[in-house]
């Protein structure tokens, strides 16, 4: 191990170079363990894949079509495809429907041949069922359900199930079939006992405008939800867009192409037990009561560490089944959840959570669209692989900012605020490792080549590598931590750390490497580490205890400014590499009045 080197210069000010342990030559690796060999890019389904010309469309001949007259207590049709008793309406052949009127204590039915593809245009329709569904679909090869122009209408639960059948009729609309949305009107869902809209097929929604209130989940679908063009506002006691099925895994899925979600959720926000693809479009969620009901913790507060912080490193809402509410499992409370891939390509996404903001049991894949995001425990979570190729990124809070096995970083503007690690790439599962915690917390430490997270240290197969983009990281715990290898070879990182605490700008296992962008960090100098191999100069120096608001200014021979640099935290050391930096040339360094010379290694 090389040896920490002192320089004294003038006003007594120390700066002290210091290296990683071992040379470079002893710290050569293999990228066996990154990103790029460890898994593909995920797959992209495109909307012609999600959507049929017929889920789009909304005209019909009104001249052929059947009408329904709804008047209280009952009902009138021009059709005798349409029994009418009391206040129960069935319809039993394919046709289109154009409905208007209310019933006060009633249901609409949907009882046909399993052939059977209808069209429900609703033109004013206000229906309320005291013990079931409001709306029921009961039998038919799909059901497209058309809100006409201009039109409000509203299906609701009184507040209790009873059954009439042998089907579990849990939503104040509950279909059997497939079953598309589309139209221009607006339809709301109350349901104060169960969920608002059910699905125990395909769900797919291609317009209109729809408020949803519910005791349970907001949307609830067997396999599958898809969204386009529609405006969604939800109030969920559950989940507010929840997709599942345990029969098939890969059905349970959710594709967003466009439109508007604005969704509140005692549960998650959005979640599928397959895959989750988002194109475009505006969200918005509120989970958990937000952020603030995370369960809070700094390493501001862990000291040495000891005594203090998660065990195992992960939130306890995170120790569940993915997606099944269940007495015995604790309420997931998370943003975007996924248990298969998570895909998202555009959009503007605002996360507020108790839980993770972005979830995936597998892979997260991001390639565009603007973030807002406070967490109460990790911004981004993957289990396997986090690859971010475009996008901005405001996380205003979050517990660790992005956290995967394999943290992949190719564009991207990302600003983040984290109390423990900026990213991690840590082995295991959802727990971060199942006995680590924090580094040493239960004996690991940081002896030699630092161990990373004492319980995840024997694994060491993350990766961390960030080839292009923005970073600001402001972290109370390690800047950037790989359990495993960490490699720069583009963008512009910046790490801002704390001074207390068993913290480092950087802290890699195996090896970090530099050979391309810029790096500067900032922070505590008791555990420091920098790049144990680089193919551009580094230079690395403690400081002292420098105050938030210092300037540091780096200068080459000829004067030329190649880093000005003001921290916003206070510091104890400082790592700054850049392609402008070469190996084996002396640089100017400044930091507030006082500056020295040295040789970048």
């Amino acid at each position: 191990m090389k040896k920490i080197l002192s320089i004294f210069l003038v006003m007594l000010l120390v700066l002290s170079l210091f290296t990683a342990c071992g040379t470079k030559e002893q710290n050569e690796i293999t990228t066996e363990n990154t990103t790029e060999s460890a898994t593909n890019d995920i797959d992209s389904i495109s909307s012609t894949d999600m959507f049929t010309e017929r889920d789009n469309r909304t005209d019909y001949d009104e001249s052929a079509a059947v009408t329904i007259k709804l008047n209280g207590t009952t009902a009138t049709a021009s059709s005798d495809s349409v029994k009418i008793s009391g206040s129960r309406i069935t319809i039993t052949e394919e046709a289109t429907y154009v409905i208007s009127g209310k019933l006060t204590d009633g249901m609409l039915i949907v009882n046909a041949p399993d052939t059977a593809k209808l069209q429900l245009v609703f033109n004013g329709v206000c229906i309320k069922s005291e013990t079931s569904a409001a709306l029921y679909i009961l039998e038919a090869d799909k059901v497209f359900l058309t809100l006409a122009d201009g039109t409000a209408n509203t299906l609701e639960n009184g507040g209790s199930f009873t059954a009439i059948d042998d089907n579990n009729i849990d939503g104040a609309l509950f279909s059997k079939q497939d079953l598309t949305m589309n139209g221009t009107g607006s339809l709301t869902v109350t349901s104060p006992a169960g969920h608002g809209i059910v699905c125990k097929d395909d769900l797919v929604i291609t317009g209109g405008k729809y408020v949803v209130n519910s005791a349970s989940h907001g949307l609830d679908a067997n396999d599958s939800v898809r969204i386009a063009n529609s405006d969604l506002a939800i109030d969920a006691g559950k989940d507010a867009i929840h997709a599942e099925n345990t029969d098939d895994t890969s059905l349970g899925f959710i594709y967003m192409a466009s439109g508007n979600i604005k969704a509140e959720a005692e549960g998650d926000g959005i979640a599928a037990s397959a895959y989750m693809q988002i194109e475009d479009g505006t969200i918005d969620l509120l989970v958990g009561g937000g952020s603030e009901n995370g369960e809070k913790q700094s390493s501001d507060n862990f000291g040495g560490f000891m005594g203090g912080g998660r065990p195992g490193g992960r939130h306890p809402n995170d120790i569940q089944s993915t997606t099944a509410d269940t007495e015995e499992d604790s309420t997931s409370m998370k943003g975007l959840k996924a248990t298969g891939n998570l895909s998202i390509s555009g959009g503007k996404i605002t996360v507020n959570s108790a839980d993770d903001s972005v979830h995936s049991d597998k892979s997260v894949a991001i390639n565009g669209g603007t973030f807002t995001i406070a967490s109460g425990d990790d911004a981004i979570h993957a289990e396997e692989t986090l690859t971010v190729t475009a996008g901005d990124f405001n996380i205003s809070e979050c517990y660790e900012g992005l956290e995967a096995l394999h943290i992949d970083v190719r564009g991207g503007n990302i600003k983040l605020k984290a109390s423990d690690d900026g990213l991690n790439a840590a082995g295991g599962t959802d727990q971060s490792g199942t006995t680590g915690g924090r580094d040493g917390m239960f004996g690991g430490g940081h002896g030699g080549p630092r161990g990373g997270r004492g319980g995840m240290s024997a694994n060491s197969d993350g990766s961390i590598k960030i080839s292009g983009g923005t970073l600001y990281i402001n972290s109370s715990g390690d800047g950037l931590d790989a359990n495993g290898t960490l490699e720069i070879s583009g963008g512009h990182t910046t790490v801002v750390g704390p001074t207390q605490g068993d913290t480092a700008t950087l802290d890699y296992d195996i090896s970090g490497i530099i050979t391309g962008g810029t790096f500067i960090g900032t922070g505590a100098s008791g555990m420091a580490q920098t790049f144990s191999d680089s193919k551009q100069g580094v230079i690395a120096v403690t400081v002292g205890n420098q105050s938030a608001g210092t300037k540091i200014l780096l200068k080459d021979k000829n004067g030329n400014t190649i880093i000005d640099y003001t921290p916003e935290l206070n510091f104890a050391v400082v790592i700054i590499s850049s392609p402008d930096i070469k190996s084996g040339e002396k640089y100017d360094i400044t930091v507030g009045s006082t500056s020295g010379e040295f040789e970048a290694s």
